[in-house]
């Protein structure tokens, strides 16, 4: 089996696994607060994330309110995601300029999004795939192992493997690729230590494989 076919089972292996419905595990009502909670989002779980975003968009409603936010107070708020120092200054500067230039609306071409402060393409992907529905490949610490453990990719910086990615996996596959992965990622394929012998899609696998066989 070549690689083009080994990577059609895959997929098919995880849309009888996993279905084809889009999904997006940071809860949001609308652009600006997916923006947000994905700013949010690094180095921390989508769970943790969500249990903040509640009481952060019920006190800054648009984004004005975000630019003109006092960034102590915006701090106190995001203060048990981590990094939020850097994560309120980004957050202010982002809609700052989203006001300056956008017109308070999120935009939707990548070059705009990834010229935001705190904006890098894995955010402003989730944008375009999420919001947009733009076919858009997201890459996140789930996707880049995974990709590579199944050998679909040996890219390792996230915007190589991002258009390595996009040659290999079929256009309207892009956005489902990141939910599946995440999924796999978080349940069976968990790093360090992958629950192989669980795993639907171990025969397609050569890193699960080694795994399996290492354990006989």
């Amino acid at each position: 089996m070549n690689q083009k076919e080994r990577t059609e089972k895959i997929i098919e292996a995880l849309d009888k696994e996993y279905g084809t419905d889009y999904i997006c595990y940071l809860e949001h009502k609308n652009a600006l607060e997916l923006l947000i909670a994905t700013i949010l989002s690094a180095q921390c779980t989508d769970a943790r994330v969500n249990t903040v975003t509640p009481i952060l968009f019920k006190k800054y409603k648009n984004a004005k309110a975000f630019a003109e936010a006092d960034l102590v107070e915006l701090e106190e708020i995001i203060h048990p995601l981590g990094f939020y120092h850097a994560k309120a200054v980004n957050i202010i500067g982002c809609c700052k300029k989203l006001c300056e230039e956008y017109g308070g609306e999120v935009p939707s071409e990548i070059e705009d999004l990834t010229s935001l402060p705190g904006v890098g393409r894995k955010t402003a992907n989730v944008i375009r795939g999420n919001i947009y529905h733009i076919p858009s490949i997201v890459v996140d610490t789930h996707v880049g192992r995974i990709s590579r453990k199944l050998g679909i990719t040996k890219k390792e910086d996230p915007k190589d493997v991002e258009f390595d990615l996009m040659k290999k996996i079929p256009r309207d596959h892009w956005i489902l690729w990141n939910i599946h992965l995440i999924t796999l990622g978080r349940t069976i394929c968990k790093a360090p230590t992958p629950k192989c012998e669980n795993c639907f899609l171990r025969e397609y696998c050569p890193t699960g494989s080694k795994n399996l066989n290492r354990g006989n």
